[in-house]
């Protein structure tokens, strides 16, 4: 099928039409006839390149209980992304060649999306032993990330490690900031909200510890670093001392991180339960200060879905994590564009067309031009939505936004040329009719 998107607004600017054929765009300008092209009517829509996630959970293999690789490419679909990347603390953990293939294929299968594996830095997450790195970057995903996300690689020898082997073939480290012992039994920031409600605070200090170890073994090593869901005003001063003497590092904020703050954890309501917790205030302006500014490079939705009974519960007891795909680019919208902070060009730079080249997708996030590959998303910024964590194609329903009236709204999602969402709504996967 061929699509002809009329009178779109390409990254905010004037509306043009584009031409989808044979799965790269064909034309664009003026186009007064395409054939048997479907017809989209774009007036008024916003065309970006199709979003890229740094940050995934799609629990496959293992917890298909809380996500599938099926259902979480759906939800990446309607949430306007074409390429995710799936973090590596399934069960069994993606250490070795053959757990990363798994979810490759699964992923090529589904058809959603993109699925691009994250390999575990360390054997079983555990942190004592380099895993696989080598046969996984050369295995059929050609993993170029790697991280032991959920845990932080604590030990600096390992970490070093880990860099100067994934600096050979041009991979990166990605870094979950924090130091254990500094969050022995945390369960929420450290501050004045904690010690009101009588909680174990986490130190900001846990997080920005580890940044500034880190960044310094990266210089040292000159390899890449890519830090994981950033959450303090303090962490993002060291990424830009870092980024001003040249280190190869680049950072990641979640969406829940540039909107929520520790305030609503007096609730005492599991939803609001993640790692790294809900920050203060200053923080959160911080932090969208330095997406603004480009301290902070992309947008990672740290999408984590769990099954009812892990949050349906105490607090103490609760799993961490917050759904994301399906609300990125309306929170995005909400915090970035419509405070003034940042237009559409530069939401495509941090939804897309970074996180594609620090993943080094190639053929992800690319310009919006004749013969580039038609990895596109049209989003209506002038809707306005209720989140309904019931009517995500997720299997999650612990969206920290739910009952919230967001602003804009996705209503095509295009991978590879095949219309995978159109009106809003889920069509089929790019496999069916491939």
């Amino acid at each position: 099928m061929n699509y002809l998107i009329q009178q779109a607004s390409i990254l905010g600017g004037e509306p043009v039409d584009v031409l989808i054929a044979d799965g790269k765009i064909a034309q664009l300008g003026s186009i007064a006839a395409a054939g048997d092209a479907q017809v989209i009517d774009a007036r008024n829509l916003v065309l970006l390149p199709g979003l890229v996630d740094t940050h995934t959970h799609l629990r496959e293999p293992g917890r298909e209980d809380a996500e599938t690789v099926e259902t979480g490419s759906q939800a990446a679909a309607r949430g306007g992304y074409t390429a995710v990347h799936a973090m590596a603390n399934s069960t069994p953990v993606a250490d070795t060649a053959g757990v990363v293939e798994q979810v490759y294929e699964l992923g090529r299968k589904a058809g959603w999306v993109d699925v691009r594996p994250v390999g575990a830095v360390t054997v079983g997450l555990a942190g004592k032993q380099l895993s696989e790195i080598g046969a996984m970057a050369d295995s059929r995903a050609q993993v170029k990330m790697f991280s032991d996300d959920g845990i932080c690689v604590w030990d600096p020898l390992l970490m070093r490690r880990a860099l100067e082997y994934v600096k050979a073939f041009d991979g990166v480290i990605a870094q979950h900031a924090q130091e254990p012992r500094l969050t022995e039994g945390a369960q929420m920031n450290e501050g004045e909200v904690s010690a009101i409600l009588g909680m174990p605070g986490w130190p900001a200090v846990a997080e920005e510890s580890i940044i500034a170890r880190d960044v310094l073994l990266a210089e040292h090593v000159g390899a890449r670093l890519h830090v994981c869901h950033v959450s303090t005003a303090g962490s993002v001063e060291i990424i830009r001392w870092a980024k001003a003497r040249g280190i190869q590092v680049t950072a990641e904020v979640t969406p829940h991180h540039l909107l929520l703050t520790d305030e609503k954890v007096r609730t005492y309501d599991p939803v609001f339960k993640v790692n790294p917790p809900l920050r203060r205030e200053e923080d959160v302006m911080a932090l969208r200060a330095g997406v603004a500014d480009g301290t902070i490079d992309v947008i990672g939705t740290d999408h984590a879905p769990h099954p009812s009974e892990a949050k349906d519960c105490e607090w103490g007891a609760a799993a961490m994590g917050m759904t994301g795909l399906e609300t990125a680019l309306s929170i995005v919208q909400h915090t970035l564009v419509d405070t003034g902070l940042m237009g559409w060009a530069g939401v495509a730079r941090i939804t897309s067309q970074v996180p594609a080249q620090i993943g080094r997708v190639a053929d992800q996030g690319r310009p919006i031009a004749i013969g580039e590959p038609a990895n596109l998303v049209l989003v209506d910024p002038a809707a306005r939505w209720i989140v309904d964590p019931a009517a995500m194609a997720t299997k999650g329903r612990n969206s920290p936004f739910a009952g919230m009236e967001l602003p804009g709204s996705v209503r095509a999602t295009f991978f590879h040329g095949h219309a995978t969402v159109l009106d809003g709504q889920l069509a089929t996967p790019r496999t069916a009719n491939a």
